[in-house]
C-alpha cells in the first residue's frame, strides 16, 4: 500500500508540475484490412505482424486505431524472447512477482441473423510469479468461450511462458501445441522463442499453430481443443471434450471516448476509410487517471465499446460465416475480481447500429486501506456510444443506483450533471431474461484459488434504454430533463449480455457514492483541462 501511495503522489506530482491537462490519446486509422482469409492482405501487411529486438511492432505505430488507454500488456512476460534474452530478475524480487496478478481481455461476437452470440475470455495468470522460491501454482494460460445457447469450451496451459502481449499496442497470443514437430525447431526459420515473443503472418499461423489463440489490432484467429467447461475444471481432461475454431477481420468503430458517427457512411468499411484520413479522436480511461497506478484492483478498460467483424467461426462442427457482425472488447487487471459487481453490455440494438453501451459496478478495495475508516466504497459507471458522441456516466461526473437481482433482471438509471462534463443527460436501462434462460457459470480469477466459478453470464438478455438530454433551469437551480424529444427512445435488443459475479443474498439496490476525496482527485485533470482550455480561448 505504501507503494500505491508513492505512485500517486508521484502522478500528482507530474501533474501539478507540468500545469497541463493529461496528453491526448489520439486516433488515426489506417491497418483495417478486409476479410482475413485475403491471401493478399496476409503478405501486405506482414510487416505489422513482426515485431523488432525491444518487442515493438513494426509497421504498426502507437495510435493508428481507435486505441483506448491501457491497450498493451500490463503483465510482465516469462518469456525471454520477449524480454531480448535478459532474465527476468523482477519476478523474483519486485513487489508485483510477489503477489497475485492476472490480466484478462473479454471479446463478444452478436450474430443477429443466427439469434446468437460468442464471447471470447483469455487470460494469463502469476505471469513468471515466485511463491517461496518456486513458481507459482495458480500460473495459467486460459482461453474461455461461450457459444450457442450459452454452451461453454475452455483450453488451457500451466506454461505461462507460452503468453506474449506487445507493450504498447493491443495484440497477445498463446499457442498451446504446434502443428507439427518442426515448428517450434530452433534451427526452423522462426525457432519456438521467436514464435513466443512475436505475432505471425495469418497464414503462417495457420500452418503452424494446432491449438492456441492470436488477438491482433485487426484480426482474430483461435484454434480450441478442449472440453466443456460446465462440467469440470479448466484443465485438460476434466470433462466432455469439444473444439471452436475463429478466423476475422476487427474494423474498430468506437474506443471509449468520441468517434466518427458510423450512421454518417454506408458500412464499416466506408467508415475506416474516414479514419484513415485523418481522424482524430480524444480516447478514455474507463476508470480514471488512476488506473495508470496500482491504486484500486481490478483495473477495467473498455478497448472497443463498438467494432464490426468479418470472418467465420466453427462451433464442434458448426459453421457460422458473418460479415460486418457487431463486435465488442475490454480488458481487467490485477490481483482477483470484486467481491460483488455486475455487469452489462449491448451493441446490436434494433434499428440502432450506432448505439452501444456498457454497464457495470461492484465492490471495491480503496487504497491507503492500512489508515482507520471506510475500507470499500460500492461505485457503477455506464458509457453510451451513440452517433458520434459518448454519454460518459461515472461518480465523478454524476450520480447512479442501479438494482440488480441474484438472476434475471438488471436496472440502471442515473444523472450526468457536472458542468465539466462534455455532455449533461439521464439514462435509464432494464435489461431482463427470460424464465428457463438460466445463463452459464463462468470462471474468474479469486485471490487464493486461481480461476474458479465466480459469475453467470447470458448472451440472451432483453434490454430497453432510453437517454435524455439535461438543460439548466434557473428557477430550479438544477438540471432537467430537455423539452426536446429524447436522444434515444426505449431502444431494444434481445441479444444483450449480462452478468452477475459473486455473492448475492437477494436484490442488490444501491446509489452510487464516491467519496468527496476521491472524487476531487479522480477530477483535478478535468479540472486543468478546462482551465487550459479557457486560457487558450482567452488568449
Amino acid at each position: 500500500m505504501i507503494r500505491s501511495l508513492s505512485f500517486t503522489l508521484i502522478g500528482l506530482a507530474a501533474i501539478c508540475h507540468s500545469l497541463a491537462p493529461p496528453p491526448v490519446v489520439t486516433t488515426i486509422c489506417t491497418q483495417l484490412s478486409a476479410a482475413i482469409h485475403d491471401a493478399d492482405h496476409d503478405e501486405d501487411c506482414f510487416d505489422c505482424y513482426r515485431l523488432d529486438d525491444g518487442g515493438r511492432p513494426i509497421g504498426l505505430a502507437k495510435n493508428l486505431q481507435l486505441q483506448t488507454p491501457h491497450a498493451g500488456r500490463k503483465f510482465r512476460p516469462s518469456s525471454q524472447a520477449q524480454r531480448g534474452g535478459r532474465a527476468n530478475w523482477r519476478r523474483r524480487w519486485m513487489s508485483r512477482g510477489n503477489r497475485r496478478f492476472t490480466e484478462g481481455w473479454y471479446y463478444r461476437l452478436t450474430l443477429p441473423e443466427y439469434g446468437e452470440s460468442f464471447v471470447f475470455i483469455f487470460s494469463i495468470e502469476d505471469a513468471g510469479r515466485y511463491v517461496k522460491g518456486r513458481p507459482s501454482p495458480l500460473s495459467l494460460a486460459c482461453m474461455q468461450l461461450l457459444g450457442p445457447g450459452d454452451t461453454y469450451l475452455v483450453q488451457s496451459d500451466e506454461d505461462d511462458t507460452k503468453f506474449w502481449g506487445w507493450d504498447d499496442a493491443l495484440a497477445f497470443g498463446c499457442t498451446f501445441e504446434w502443428s507439427d514437430e518442426d515448428a517450434g525447431d530452433a534451427e526452423s526459420t522462426r525457432g519456438i522463442e521467436a514464435n513466443v515473443a512475436a505475432a505471425m503472418n495469418p497464414k503462417e499461423w495457420r500452418e503452424k499453430v494446432k491449438t492456441g489463440f492470436q488477438v491482433l489490432p485487426f484480426g482474430f484467429q483461435g484454434r480450441l481443443d478442449g472440453h466443456d467447461g460446465t462440467l469440470g475444471g479448466v484443465k485438460a481432461g476434466q470433462g466432455v471434450s469439444g473444439t471452436a475454431y475463429f478466423d476475422f477481420a476487427v474494423k474498430p468503430l468506437a474506443g471509449w471516448g468520441n468517434y466518427p458517427p458510423l450512421t454518417r457512411y454506408q458500412n464499416a468499411s466506408d467508415h475506416a476509410s474516414v479514419l484513415e484520413h485523418g481522424g482524430i479522436h480524444r480516447q478514455r480511461s474507463t476508470a480514471g487517471w488512476l488506473a495508470s497506478y496500482p491504486v484500486f484492483e481490478p483495473h477495467w478498460q473498455v478497448n472497443m465499446a463498438n467494432a464490426r467483424a468479418t470472418g467465420s467461426l466453427n462451433w464442434n462442427g458448426t459453421v457460422y460465416r458473418f460479415e460486418d457482425a457487431p463486435f465488442y472488447g475490454e480488458k481487467n487487471w490485477g490481483g482477483a475480481f470484486p467481491t460483488k459487481w455486475y455487469w452489462s453490455q449491448c451493441n446490436s440494438f434494433d434499428d440502432h447500429p450506432d448505439l452501444s453501451f456498457t454497464a457495470g459496478g461492484g465492490i471495491r478495495q480503496l487504497p491507503f486501506s492500512f489508515l482507520p475508516g471506510k475500507r470499500t466504497e460500492v461505485l457503477g459507471l455506464v458509457g453510451i456510444h451513440y452517433n458520434g458522441r459518448f454519454y460518459e456516466l461515472v461518480p465523478w461526473t454524476g450520480d447512479s443506483e442501479w438494482a440488480v437481482w441474484p438472476w434475471g433482471r438488471w436496472e440502471f438509471r442515473g444523472k450526468c450533471t457536472d458542468r465539466r462534463a462534455d455532455n449533461q443527460f439521464e439514462v435509464e436501462i432494464v435489461a431482463v431474461t427470460e424464465e428457463g434462460v438460466d445463463g452459464v457459470p463462468l470462471r474468474a480469477p479469486t485471490k487464493d484459488r486461481g480461476m474458479q466459478y465466480y459469475c453467470q453470464d447470458s448472451g440472451f438478455g432483453h434490454v430497453t434504454l432510453s437517454l435524455w438530454g439535461l438543460e439548466w433551469d434557473d428557477t430550479a437551480q438544477k438540471y432537467c430533463r430537455s423539452h426536446d424529444k429524447p436522444i434515444i427512445d426505449k431502444a431494444t435488443s434481445q441479444q444483450c449480455a449480462v452478468e452477475v459475479g459473486g455473492e448475492y443474498d437477494g436484490v442488490w439496490r444501491v446509489k452510487s457514492n464516491m467519496s468527496a476525496t476521491m472524487k476531487r482527485l479522480i477530477r483535478l485533470p478535468m479540472v486543468i483541462g478546462k482551465i487550459f482550455n479557457n486560457d487558450r480561448a482567452g488568449n
